[in-house]
């Protein structure tokens, strides 16, 4: 099939630092060439793929020294590219939110629409509503929940290649980590307290985002004065094998309703134990015991920690291979596309053509 793979223009795909959606979106690019398709995949231009790239920005957003600047009309031009060249694509998969679904109304039988983010937001159900047509993707069963009307056509677990991090032979063990964004609903103001408690020393590698910095700075920082907490700050792919790999374990204190939680599987990927708080997809990722332990109290976090010395590292490793790969992502996508395909009409095929 040939596909057209369409990423946000905030990251780099994939990210060079912090970047779910971009990461993502470059495992599953390439994970689809490997399969046999044939893969165009719109976004900044200093992306890295396997596919064939239509670069729609000189450089990703966040890279841009230039603070003039239009993220609307960077999106805006980018939509433009794929609508002139949608006739020449079996599916249009996007993930940039719903911001094309006015631009593609009368294509929507043709596209697919991964929804990366929180969906209990008030706005939301009345667009669902009001753009029934544009077939939806989840990303885990309880991102749903808030649209369960919605029109879903599968849930797809995030998957990454088993060749990105690799557990180290000997991991040492000595502290706890934590990765991701430096956020209240992240809550690593818990991480540091349960660090404190069980006298083990705590790396953080956090992205400290603008809209964050007020939650950073009176919330956070007074806690990294410590000789326990050790502030990395953000981290790309060529470190995080040896932050997480030689990690006690992850911590993941999250109070919010994670849609999916990449990091949790970097981890497994790393052979390292994840306590997850129980909260969003949590459960539907860790297997309790054997990947992790899922949390409920910081009593219970307490003694997860010192448990989680005892999990089987290659077992963790074993998981990851069997349930979190972006093959296994790029399989459920292909059998999605199928899907689509045998839906439309050749009376709808025609018609994106002429609309192209």
């Amino acid at each position: 099939m040939r596909i057209a793979q369409i990423a946000p223009l905030y990251e780099t795909v994939p990210p060079k630092l912090y970047g779910g959606t971009e990461r993502v979106v470059a495992s599953l690019c390439d994970a689809l060439t490997d399969l046999g398709h044939e893969v165009v995949l719109f976004a900044a231009a200093n992306a890295r793929t396997r596919a064939q790239l239509v670069a729609c920005r000189d450089q990703a957003l966040r890279l841009d020294p230039n603070p003039l600047r239009s993220d609307g009309a960077a999106h805006l031009n980018l939509l433009h590219e794929v609508r002139r060249a949608a006739a020449d694509f079996d599916v249009l998969h996007f993930h940039t939110d719903l911001l094309h679904f006015a631009l593609f109304e009368g294509l929507a039988h043709r596209t697919v629409t991964t929804l990366h983010g929180r969906l209990d937001l008030p706005d939301l159900r009345s667009t669902f509503t009001r753009w029934p047509d544009f077939g939806l993707v989840s990303i885990s069963e309880a991102q749903r929940r808030p649209v369960p009307g919605a029109n879903w056509l599968a849930t797809v677990k995030h998957g990454l290649s088993p060749d990105l991090y690799h557990p180290p032979e000997r991991p040492s063990g000595s502290y706890l980590a934590f990765l991701g964004r430096m956020s209240p609903e992240k809550r690593v103001d818990t991480a540091i307290r349960l660090a404190l408690e069980a006298q083990i020393p705590l790396k953080i590698a956090a992205k400290v985002d603008t809209n964050d910095a007020a939650y950073f700075t009176s919330v956070v920082k007074p806690l990294l004065n410590h000789r326990l907490i050790e502030f990395v700050g953000e981290i790309g792919d060529a470190d995080k094998a040896e932050f997480l790999g030689n990690a006690r374990a992850l911590l993941f204190p999250i109070q919010w309703p994670e849609p999916f939680g990449l990091v949790m599987i970097e981890a497994m990927a790393c052979g390292t134990p994840v306590l997850a708080w129980n909260c969003g997809s949590v459960p539907e990722i860790i297997d309790e015991g054997v990947s992790g332990f899922i949390i409920e109290s910081e009593s219970q976090a307490l003694r997860a920690i010192d448990r989680a010395a005892g999990l089987d590292r290659k077992r963790i490793r074993a998981v990851f291979e069997r349930r979190f790969t972006a093959r296994a992502m790029a399989e459920a996508y292909s059998a999605v596309y199928e899907q689509i395909e045998r839906q439309s009409s050749p009376m709808q095929r025609e018609l994106v053509r002429v609309m192209s």
